[in-house]
Parts: structure tokens; sequence; C-alpha cells
């Protein structure tokens, strides 16, 4: 089978719309959640989030394009141009069937929905968009990247909810390993906020109602964590088989070597308590990976900041890691960049790669009281600097789906 190395990296995210912005402030523990700017929020229980600022598409793509996209797919095509650049990727007639396309998300055109469902009720059938449903669907990340760079390679989305973004990974890896594909452009994209949907999250529970605090609203694996923050954004990564990068000379950031996916079969939106499909899916991963648990030096988790998942991915962890849980350094973006929901696991790829190539892992902001219940090494509110030669990225998602990748410095 083909090996699998990462080439280029893409992000819009809310501490920034490329990689070393979003590198960085990650590093220093900079928060991008604050109060919600895009709508007024004050009739709603949750006024914060993270909100990705400054985004202009027309800085990304053509502008007539661009108005017939939803946000998410905009989000795509930005973070897949950036991608595909970093790898120094050149996409020709004579190769575009070779390249492909697995751009996940969870929800899709959720913007596009909400205004065309007001427009249907408020102005009229005929003032709905004919662009709405192109605009909505799901795959339609994917299929833009598809048009705009010229990829007439496979064109593939999966809703997965918070794991999309990681089983895109996963997907990618197999049909690249098998020889389907010489690159695939991978990851996850998500832009959902709107009132409705702020406010659904609000009413199940789920999002922490720190509006007086923002900044220290996500508090994964703290005592005091009362819910996630719902965000928005994009990752993408290339991937290509090794054979393809080394022949176009191209830079190698580090190898995809394993993953898996597995379901809980357990609830519509809580984590098994005791981790166990969680923690199937890191022992498949590793064992796809042929790597053992004691050679992972950092997992970037799932870590969401709700009561009921930091303890489950705290448990899936020590039941797949033994002793060595407690010696892995773990941390969550979404302290900083709160839950990006379908692009969540795609950043987290991301991050690993990063850390990989610099030898340094981010931490997890206000982790002030630690939750007695969570007591492994969370790399608590500053960076660590550390040999980074093997790393995981975790996403488990609403609905019980569970994706997990592997990645390692790359050795020829």
């Amino acid at each position: 089978m083909h090996r699998v190395v990462v080439t280029g990296l893409g992000v819009i995210t809310p501490l920034g719309l490329d990689i070393e912005t979003f590198w960085s402030r990650l590093l220093n523990g900079e928060s991008g959640i604050d109060r919600i700017s895009s709508f007024d929020p004050s009739d709603l229980e949750v006024q914060i989030a993270a909100e990705v600022k400054g985004f202009d598409p027309k800085d990304f793509m053509d502008f007539k394009a661009a108005r017939r996209m939803d946000r998410f797919a905009q989000f795509a095509v930005a973070a897949a141009g950036q991608a595909i650049q970093d790898a120094g990727l050149a996409i020709t007639p004579e190769n575009a069937q070779r390249i492909g396309v697995m751009l996940n998300t969870g929800g899709g055109g959720i913007h596009s929905m909400v205004r065309e469902v007001l427009n249907f009720y408020q102005r009229g059938p005929s003032r709905v968009s004919p662009f709405f449903v192109p605009m909505f669907a799901p795959n339609m990340g994917a299929c833009q990247i598809s048009i705009v760079y010229g990829i007439t390679g496979p064109i593939m989305a999966s809703v997965a909810a918070c794991a999309a973004g990681t089983q895109a990974f996963v997907d990618a890896l197999r049909m690249l390993r098998l020889g389907e594909i010489d690159v695939m452009i991978a990851g996850g994209t998500e832009a959902g906020l709107e009132p409705v949907a702020v406010t659904a999250f609000a009413n199940m529970g789920a999002l922490s109602r720190r509006n007086d605090q923002p900044q220290k609203a996500s508090r994964p694996f703290d005592r005091d964590r009362d819910g996630f923050v719902f965000g928005e954004g994009c990752a993408v990564m290339v991937l290509e088989t090794e054979e393809h990068a080394r022949r176009r000379d191209a830079r190698i950031y580090c190898e995809l070597i394993g993953g898996a996916v597995t379901g809980d079969a357990f609830h519509i939106s809580a984590p098994a308590p005791n981790g166990a499909g969680a923690a199937r899916a890191m022992e498949l991963a590793l064992a796809d990976a042929r790597t053992r648990p004691d050679e992972i030096d950092y997992i970037c988790a799932h870590g969401t900041s709700t009561p009921l998942n930091d303890v489950s991915e705290t448990v899936a962890i020590k039941t797949t890691f033994g002793e060595h849980a407690y010696r892995v350094a773990i941390s969550s973006p979404k302290s900083m960049i709160g839950h990006l929901v379908g692009a969540a696991g795609a950043v987290s790829g991301v991050v690993c790669a990063l850390a990989i190539r610099d030898n340094i892992v981010p931490p997890t902001i206000n982790l002030e009281n630690p939750d007695p219940e969570c007591d492994l090494d969370y790399v608590p509110n500053v960076a660590r600097r550390m040999r980074v030669n093997a790393a995981i990225a975790n996403a488990f998602g609403f609905g019980g789906q569970n994706a997990v990748a592997v990645f390692r410095r790359y050795e020829d």
C-alpha cells in the first residue's frame, strides 16, 4: 500500500485566516471567542461565539462565484486554495483526474437555509433564490473546490457532525493507500452561526453561558466548565502518496499513517460514559498505523469543555494508553477557537502536523481548577516545547460517531 504524506495546509479560523497567524496565536494562548457581532444576540441566553472575523471572500475567489456560495463553501474554497498553494501543487488538465476532494461538514449551508426559509414565509415564493439548493447542499464545499480549482477526480462529502473533519482524513487515507488517486484535498468546514442554531444548542444545555467572560468560557477539562462555545471555520490538508510528492520534490510536513472510525450506538448527543467507542477508535487507528500507544507523544483532544465529553474522553485515553496516558501530552484547541463542529477535527489534524513540524504543542487555556476526574497532562495554559514524533487527532460527534487520525514525523 502507498504511504501518504501531508504537503499543504490551509485554514480559516477565529484566530486567523492563514496558517502562520493561526498557529502563532494558538501557541500564545490567545482566545478567538467574544460577544457575537454578526447579529444582535441580546435576546438570546447565549451571546458569545468563536466567529471568523475579517473574512472577505473576494480576497480568495471571484466575486461572482462567491455570491453563489454559502459561507461554509466560501471558507472551503479559501482554505483549499491556501493548502494547494502551500503544497506548490499545480493542477492541470493532465493531472486533474488523479486529484480528488474529500471535504466534510456538520451542517452545510445553514445561513442560506435560514435566509431562504424566511424569504419564503415573509416575502413569498417568488423571492426564494434560484441558487438556494446549490448553496445549502452539504456537498457544495467539496464541489466548489472542484469547480474553482479544476479538480476532476472523485469529489466527496460526508456529514459526520463533530467527527466530520477527521473522518475526511481517514477516508482520504484509504483511497490514497490503494492508489485510486494521487492527491486528495481533505478537511472540514462549518459556518452555522445563526440565532436559531445558537438557540438550539443552548436549549440542549450544550453551550457555555459565560456571556460576561467570553475568553474564559471554553474550559476543557476544568472543574468549572459549563459547555462548549459554538464556532465557525475551515481546515484543509493536501494529502499525497509519497511517490507523487517525491516525484515533484514537494515539502513534506509529516506522514498520515493510520486512522479509524467507530460508532457508540449509545445516544443522539451524549458520549458513552465509559468512552468505549472513542477508545476503540483510538485502538483501531493505532493498529492501522502499526504504532504502539507509548510511541504517541501528543494527543490533540476533542476536548469540548462539556461536563460529559471531557470525562468520557479522559476515560477513553486511559483505556487505550494505559500507564502512558499519564505521560502523553494532551491539549484542546477548542479552549481558544471554540467548537468548529464539522471543521473541528480537521483543525486538530492541522495542529498535529504543525506540532510535529515545530516540536511544540499548544496549551489548553482556562485550565485553572482541574477536574479530579480529568487527571491527565492537558498542557495547561502555556505551550510546551517538546519532541513530537507522533500525534493523534481525536474527533467525536453527535450520534456517536468517532474518528481518529494518526500522524508521524516523515522519514524516507
